[in-house]
């Protein structure tokens, strides 16, 4: 979709431009999405054409980026996007995603127009231009596992699960990505990455992740401002419902999704409480639900665990050089003094809304996911306030 302007940032989601799909875009990303084996054979002979051109790319030391949506992951991307040896997806890669070769080889080749930075749909301050990065990796999930948002069914993929296909596509993947962006590291975002670490540290062993987390009670008041502001979006605006669905962004909105764990009986509880409108309730079981789930696998599996940073929001706004500085550490990015307090300027705690919640309506988030934040370290007291605490996870915990 694209990005309200800087003016509009405070309009009614119905006539925000940041919720409008072209309509070129809309019916290429449709037949794309329709269509997911024709294209994955294409994306296949891309890659046999390309063979020699991608022969001695390897992909070393990927970093994945993720986190429940509006834990700051976006931020941290954007951040890491900037080093020099780093690629990621960009808005422009979309609908043609699985081609990433010659899409990119078509833009190449079409006069562009100067753009001018807009705040994304999100209104949250996040500028962004057709080159800033994005999460687009989830179609390629999608595009071989029809079911992978399906909430009746776990979504989780640990160090047992195999698809030599998928293997193969996205490995081969990422190799054309480097070699269209002539960088050396694959970055991505994946806010369903959280449940596929294990996978995708048996995939590459060499692998840095980055898990993103927040003070629960302004986490889950971000995530119902996002909620209100999409639905009505998509409400007034349907391309992007349809288009939110074929970039795999179910986090908010009209299709709303739990991601299914392994509790069934938790995700349908969850499900239901949306569903009757005590977003309260819904959101913090979710919070608690999705990162216990993340606790236990560091817990169970150390080799992960060292790979591991999880990173707080709270301590990215309030100490961004620090932070930086051990997040680059932490994913083997050399990076120059100058270029982390370049990084570091704008990063702070949000200024346009705050929590509105009851005495009740907080009582309920802390009974339900403190003792969850108590095992990163960070239970809160009953101001809200936190108390940083030693991680349990050893030196890549921050």
């Amino acid at each position: 979709m694209k990005a309200s302007s800087a003016q509009d940032s405070r309009s009614e989601a119905g006539s925000d431009p940041g919720f409008t799909v072209p309509t070129w875009m809309h019916v290429l990303g449709g037949w794309i999405h329709r269509h997911p084996d024709a294209w994955i054979r294409l994306g296949n002979l891309e890659t046999r054409v390309l063979q020699e051109a991608i022969a001695d790319i390897k992909v070393e030391k990927p970093v994945y980026v993720a986190g429940l949506a509006r834990s700051g992951t976006t931020v941290l991307l954007e951040r890491l996007a900037e080093h020099p040896q780093v690629a990621t997806h960009r808005y422009a890669d979309f609908p043609p995603l699985l081609t990433p070769y010659w899409w990119n080889r078509w833009l190449s080749l079409v006069p562009h127009s100067r753009e001018t930075a807009q705040e994304r749909a999100h209104k949250d301050g996040i500028a962004i231009t057709s080159q800033s990065p994005e999460a687009f990796e989830e179609m390629l999930w999608m595009a071989f596992f029809a079911d992978i948002h399906d909430p009746a069914r776990c979504e989780v993929f640990d160090r047992q699960a195999s698809h030599p296909a998928f293997e193969g596509f996205y490995d081969e993947h990422i190799r054309k990505l480097l070699a269209i962006r002539r960088r050396q590291r694959y970055v991505a975002k994946g806010n369903y990455n959280l449940v596929r670490l294990g996978y995708l540290h048996k995939l590459y062993p060499d692998a840095r992740f980055v898990v993103a987390i927040r003070d629960p009670v302004w986490h889950i008041a971000s995530l119902m401002k996002q909620q209100r502001l999409f639905a009505t979006g998509e409400a007034k605006q349907p391309r992007a419902l349809e288009h939110m669905r074929r970039v795999g962004h179910f986090e908010f909105g009209l299709d709303r999704r739990a991601i299914n764990v392994g509790d069934d009986a938790m995700t349908a509880r969850i499900t239901s409480l949306w569903n009757t409108g005590q977003e309260v309730e819904g959101w913090a079981l979710y919070w608690a639900d999705l990162y216990r789930h993340v606790a236990d696998v560091l817990d169970t599996d150390p080799a992960l665990g060292e790979a591991c940073l999880v990173v707080h929001y709270e301590d990215l706004c309030n100490r961004p050089e620090e932070m930086l500085i051990r997040l680059h550490e932490h994913c083997e990015l050399p990076i120059r003094p100058e270029a982390i307090k370049e990084a570091a300027k704008g990063l702070r705690a949000p200024t346009y809304y705050r929590p509105k919640f009851n005495e009740g309506e907080l009582s309920l988030i802390r009974e339900i996911t403190y003792p969850v934040a108590a095992r990163f370290g960070r239970p809160a007291n009953r101001t809200g306030a936190e108390t940083a605490k030693p991680g349990p996870f050893g030196p890549g915990f921050v």
